[in-house]
């Protein structure tokens, strides 16, 4: 089969109109969930963007994989999709970004740019169009179609409104890949990384005025209690005022709606030249949006909204499953092992996700987990105000939490030992909190159980005796 892995960035999983949100329109995602199996309770697993991508890309939570900010290095002994897909004959290419640091430790020397950028890609992907945050391509090319540019990626961002959605960041990328896609000959394996929901709240041309800021639902939401600081990243206010914040709720709106009509162009591309039924297509997002909820925006800290995802998958082989809604809770980390049993290679021992081919073919798995989990570091704050002298100096371990999010509740761990937990039954909003030493400690131990069953494992499990026994893992180039 072919394989399309698509992220959506910072896209929320409460904003699609399949998923019942009472504005937003994104009919193509919304034709793909018809045609595949839809993830109603997905969720990333660390934000910000390097972060949830590292758990995407490799399989693992970030308790293992350390990818803890935009910046911090991938160790290169991980294995992860594009090496996968190399493995089962492809030859792996993104269009976008992948916000992935290089390892140091196979730089080639202490002038190799690489170490200067965190918007590096995971070994193995071919780079079909390289757009990190200046948009330098994009950039480019609004400026030979005659465009007055600004001179910078994030101005080009803020000015979208101002051009065709023609001319926008995600019609440009789609644009590629419909090309390269016209090109192919042979089964192929493209990571389709857009830019778009991801701020600033500034929709493409038709696109910013799609939605009518008095139509939305928003409420400026009332402060809850005060939760103990996680860094600038996860304290970005919402506008206290009302119109403000619907304002920029319908540019965000807009955004998801041209996003998925890129989407759709490259749905209808695969129909086109007859590649539709061979290919499996994962739709989802590195992370969420906060959007005003808790008083918010942006992404980070310990709230669903920053965690809470898209997840369309569809295999074209098992149509009797096609328009099939999972309400179990599903993560990021599950795609990697998805994609290796659809292409025949392996689950790497790493991976801490498991594969979703049971409920692809309308099954359920002998067993599945009964928590969403996910994780939020802002250590790398620090490290810019550093020296941090090891081994005394232990106030970066200190900097994160982690979050357990069951059926009815959530329970939230700091590193600096505080903790809270919420009542999800009663306030869906997390501000109803649970201070029942019998009820917190059921989600603690709960916690405790998690984080012991997930240890990195991938030598663990083999014993050096008669040559080897045990798992024994393959070796990752």
């Amino acid at each position: 089969m072919n394989v399309l892995l698509v992220t959506l960035d910072q896209f929320r999983g409460d904003c699609l109109s399949a998923a019942g949100h009472p504005v937003v329109e994104t009919p193509n995602l919304d034709a793909l969930a018809g045609e595949g199996v839809r993830l109603a309770r997905h969720y990333s697993q660390a934000a910000p963007c390097g972060p949830g991508r590292a758990c995407l890309y490799t399989g693992m939570y970030q308790l293992n994989n350390r990818v803890v900010g935009n910046g911090t290095p991938l160790d290169y002994r991980f294995d992860n999709v594009a090496r996968v897909a190399r493995r089962a004959g492809y030859a792996p290419i993104v269009f976008g970004y992948a916000d992935q640091g290089i390892d140091p430790r196979v730089a080639t020397g202490p002038d190799d740019a690489r170490l200067s950028t965190y918007q590096g890609f995971p070994p193995g992907f071919d780079v079909g169009v390289d757009l990190p945050d200046e948009q330098d391509a994009w950039r480019q090319w609004l400026g030979e179609l005659g465009y007055v540019v600004p001179g910078d990626g994030e101005g080009a961002l803020a000015t979208e409104p101002a051009r065709p959605a023609e001319h926008g960041v995600s019609a440009f990328l789609t644009d590629a890949i419909v090309a390269w896609l016209e090109r192919q000959e042979r089964p192929w394996f493209a990571h389709a990384s857009y830019w778009r929901p991801h701020p600033p709240y500034a929709a493409a041309g038709h696109w910013s005025t799609a939605y009518d800021p008095d139509a939305l639902p928003v409420t400026v939401p009332r402060p809850g209690r005060a939760m103990p600081y996680c860094g600038r990243l996860a304290d970005q206010r919402a506008p206290a005022d009302e119109r403000e914040l619907r304002a920029l709720q319908a540019q965000y709106l807009g955004m998801i709606s041209d996003v998925d009509a890129q989407l759709g162009r490259v749905l209808a591309t695969l129909r086109r030249l007859g590649m539709w039924d061979d290919t499996f297509v994962v739709v989802t997002s590195d992370h969420g949006e906060q959007l005003g909820d808790q008083g918010t925006l942006g992404k980070g800290g310990p709230f669903e909204a920053s965690y809470h995802i898209p997840g369309i998958v569809r295999d074209p082989r098992h149509p009797r499953s096609h328009g099939e809604v999972v309400t179990e809770f599903t993560e990021n980390v599950d795609v990697l092992p998805t994609i290796c049993e659809a292409i025949g290679v392996d689950v790497p021992a790493q991976c801490d996700g498991m594969p979703l081919t049971p409920f692809l073919r309308g099954e359920q798995p002998p067993w599945w987990r009964d928590a969403a989990h996910w994780e939020y570091d802002w250590r790398w704050e620090y490290i810019f105000r550093g020296p941090h002298s090891w081994p005394w100096d232990r106030r970066l371990e200190s900097k994160h939490l982690t979050v357990l999010r069951s059926h009815s509740g959530a329970y939230v761990q700091y590193g600096e030992g505080a903790w809270r937990c919420f009542d999800l039954d009663v306030d869906p909003t997390w501000r109803k909190e649970i201070t029942d030493p019998s009820v917190v400690l059921d989600y603690a131990q709960a916690m405790l159980t998690w984080r012991s069953r997930h240890a990195e494992r991938t030598l663990s499990d083999m014993l050096l005796s008669d040559g080897g026994i045990g798992r024994v893992p393959h070796a990752v180039p």
